[in-house]
């Protein structure tokens, strides 16, 4: 199926009309990731600043990417301060464990942790948790803090659909037993591979019900990949925002002709910024 069609192709209206309706009511009643924070409640943990990496879609298909790969990952080296490094899905262009392996191994010139999260090109020969398992163990959903900040990175795959996706049960039921355990006052960070903003193409059809297991928590911001392009909505005070992808072999579903990824810089006050830095190449 060619990337045009994709391009050309549209969610049905009213399922997003339903999702946009959905979302407005939450707004509507004030309960929203962040709305029902009081303004003199703190984290229990102390919040510092934080600096981190954001890169989504690298679609690694053969051996030839691996010169590009390990440019991006010297690049991101670069960056000064950084904590750490999201590769937020579609690691591999078409599931070979070949890929997975490849991205796992050059993610390390990063000189910083890197935390995947399953896309559904990952997912393309094996589920989740297949080959995806077995060369990224333990990162499918999971949660870490650093410098007072918390981050939950979930599954947002349904198998290797590329539209019309629905967000697993086993993801919802691990969001159920995780955010009590979190401090609902730390700024709090989600990572997906789809995007979660109805606005956006091929959001999943049940976004609103992983958004809704952060009413009560001081959601500041989402990152997401799936569409290769620079998108941003509001919910409350959380931003969801997309990028453009970072891939030798596909382009941008904006079409755009530039490459890159986010450099994000988190305040001790809650507040989360991000900048833009392109990729050069190779």
């Amino acid at each position: 199926m060619s990337w045009n069609l994709i391009m050309s192709e549209k969610p049905a209206e009213l399922t997003r009309r339903a999702m946009m309706g959905r979302l407005a009511g939450l707004l509507a009643v004030g309960a929203w990731p962040g709305a029902v924070l009081a303004a003199d409640r703190r984290s229990t943990q102390k919040v510092g600043r934080i600096r981190f990496v954001v890169t989504n879609d690298y679609h690694h298909e053969e051996a030839a990417c691996d010169p590009w790969m390990r440019a991006l990952f010297l690049q991101v080296a670069e960056t000064e301060g950084a904590e750490f490094c999201f590769g937020l899905g579609d690691l591999a262009n078409s599931g070979k464990r070949q890929s997975l392996e490849s991205i796992r191994d050059l993610s390390g010139l990063a000189d910083m942790p890197f935390y995947p999260t399953p896309g559904n090109h990952d997912l393309d020969l094996s589920p989740v948790d297949g080959l995806y398992a077995e060369v990224f163990p333990g990162r499918r959903n999971y949660t870490f803090t650093q410098n007072g900040w918390q981050f939950v990175v979930v599954d947002s795959t349904e198998g290797d659909k590329w539209k019309d996706v629905t967000i697993s049960e086993d993801t919802l039921a691990w969001l159920d037993e995780t955010m009590p355990t979190l401090d609902p006052f730390a700024p709090t960070v989600l990572a997906t591979h789809f995007p979660l903003a109805a606005q956006v193409r091929m959001c999943p059809l049940n976004a609103e019900s992983l958004l809704a297991k952060f009413v009560g928590h001081n959601l500041v911001g989402t990152f997401g990949g799936h569409f290769h392009g620079q998108t941003e909505n509001r919910r409350g005070r959380a931003t969801l925002v997309t990028n453009v992808c970072v891939a030798r072999v596909r382009g941008n579903h904006d079409d755009s002709d530039f490459k890159g990824y986010w450099v994000c810089d988190g305040e001790p006050d809650g507040t989360l910024t991000r900048r833009f830095v392109e990729f050069a190449g190779v």
